[in-house]
């Protein structure tokens, strides 16, 4: 891979902020139009079922920041109804299925595509997106083993979302990163293969994706939660540009 990846920043957290008080700020809007305006590629978001930040009218607020920037929102969500919906009446540019389980702090591990039933709650989503929304392209956070990927490649989705959140964690404790790089690499040529997108989300900060980087493996990465804190030191723009600038040192 020659091109540089694209950076998706995830904006819940300013949200966050927002919902600890119920007050109108720290705006959204404005966090997008930074973001953007300091070489983010998309804006990713996640509307949850409990709405513990993204609010549903966030959702159409940020879709016109990124038409006006022509670029994508990725709106993450997981495989409820009532989602569905505020999905199908905003229209995102890109969706990317997830697990969510309202007790945990963060979202944990990848979607479980091997259970029967899941299967069939993913594939019944991925209908009602792709019948509902034109042209919207659909990605599933998964973890990144083989049976996982192969279940996934009979879904009608364009992308899968590795969750990195393992690699993170070793990274971050000072362990070997081998056994990731090497799933990685076998996930690359499978879903390349098979002409689907290899993005990669969870954990990630400036210094844990080098490897990553390195490796050329990722066209896409989604950060979030180490962008926003970073941002309370060096502001939200320059942590942008910074980090866009690190994908083109480690092209």
């Amino acid at each position: 891979m020659t091109h540089i990846p694209r950076l998706g920043v995830n904006i819940d957290h300013v949200a966050t902020l927002r919902q600890a008080r119920g007050e109108n700020y720290p705006s959204l809007v404005q966090a997008a139009k930074i973001c953007l305006s300091e070489g983010a590629d998309q804006i990713t978001i996640h509307l949850r079922e409990d709405r513990r930040h993204i609010q549903d009218t966030d959702v159409g607020s940020i879709k016109l920041v990124t038409e006006e920037f022509k670029k994508p929102l990725n709106l993450e969500m997981g495989c409820n109804d009532d989602i569905i919906d505020v999905a199908l009446s905003t229209k995102p540019n890109w969706i990317c299925l997830v697990p969510e389980k309202r007790e945990e702090r963060t979202t944990e591990g990848g979607l479980d595509i091997l259970s029967n039933e899941n299967f069939k709650k993913v594939l019944s989503t991925c209908e009602k997106l792709k019948a509902g929304i034109p042209n919207v392209k659909i990605s599933l956070f998964v973890e990144s083993h083989e049976e996982v990927l192969k279940n996934c490649l009979k879904l009608p989705a364009d992308a899968v979302e590795i969750h990195t959140g393992d690699y993170a964690r070793a990274f971050n404790d000072g362990e070997s990163l081998e056994q990731f790089l090497k799933n990685y690499q076998i996930g690359y040529h499978l879903m390349k293969k098979n002409h689907w997108g290899f993005h990669a989300g969870h954990g990630l900060t400036q210094k844990n994706i080098i490897p990553l980087l390195k490796a050329g493996l990722f066209e896409e990465y989604n950060i979030g939660h180490w962008i926003i804190c970073e941002a309370v030191f060096k502001g939200l723009g320059p942590v942008v540009a910074d980090l866009k600038g690190l994908f083109h040192e480690n092209r």
